[in-house]
């Protein structure tokens, strides 16, 4: 086992990526992470943490998917969940717009609970295209394998699982609609939340009720997006 070969403890996310782990891609890929580190490289999220977004919301309980690009690149922001930060951060831009419109969108009291915990356990895939970033480099790790690996998780959802909403925020998210199988789930895109673009059109999407009332309408269990206890 490699320093970053760590484990994704559920079976169904196991079985669907085994091609994407055991291919030359994902091997380069780790090279590399090891390579940084080793030159003294600071690399986020913390290793256990990398691929939290699958550890937290098992292959077969996915209701919702939300993409983002790259983790966040300061020092304790980044989980292994697309948008969310830990218990105590400052919330980032993004993710205060995203509360705003979710405030919009359902009523009730704004959210503050930046740790996006609870959603993934009931079901919100929070994945990011790259799973890695160094400290201080945006985008640092993109194009050095994540993107294959995640594109592989994208396409083995879409392929075995229907009825499951993808919400494709900015044109980065928007890239991936073609791996989805647009039939049987349903795929809503917007400008990406960041305040350079969320007045052109994700203010007033009101893709949180829109999924909400899929899923119902499919007779699975809405999702909570207000604040509840998040569970560590």
């Amino acid at each position: 086992m490699t320093d970053f070969d760590i484990p994704i403890s559920d079976r169904g996310w196991r079985d669907a990526l085994k091609g994407e782990f055991e291919g030359p891609i994902y091997g380069r890929m780790v090279s590399f992470l090891r390579a940084e580190t080793e030159k003294g490289a600071i690399i986020y999220p913390p290793k256990d943490l990398i691929f939290n977004a699958f550890n937290l919301t098992p292959f077969s309980k996915a209701k919702v998917v939300i993409l983002g690009q790259d983790p966040y690149h300061g020092p304790d922001q980044a989980m292994g969940l697309s948008f969310s930060v830990p218990a105590g951060e400052k919330l980032p831009p993004s993710l205060r717009n995203i509360f705003a419109e979710i405030q919009s969108d359902l009523g009730g009291d704004l959210r503050t609970l930046g740790v996006l915990d609870d959603w993934a356990r009931q079901g919100v895939l929070l994945m990011n295209t790259v799973l890695t970033v160094e400290k201080g480099l945006a985008a640092s790790h993109a194009k050095r394998g994540w993107e294959a690996f995640t594109d592989g998780a994208i396409r083995q959802l879409s392929a075995q699982r229907s009825g499951i909403v993808y919400l494709l925020w900015g044109s980065h998210a928007q890239n991936k609609i073609d791996l989805i199988n647009q039939r049987d789930n349903m795929v809503l895109t917007a400008p990406h939340p960041s305040p350079l673009s969320a007045y052109r059109g994700f203010f007033g999407c009101k893709h949180f009720s829109k999924a909400n009332h899929y899923l119902e309408e499919s007779g699975v269990a809405p999702i909570c997006w207000a604040d509840q206890l998040a569970a560590h």
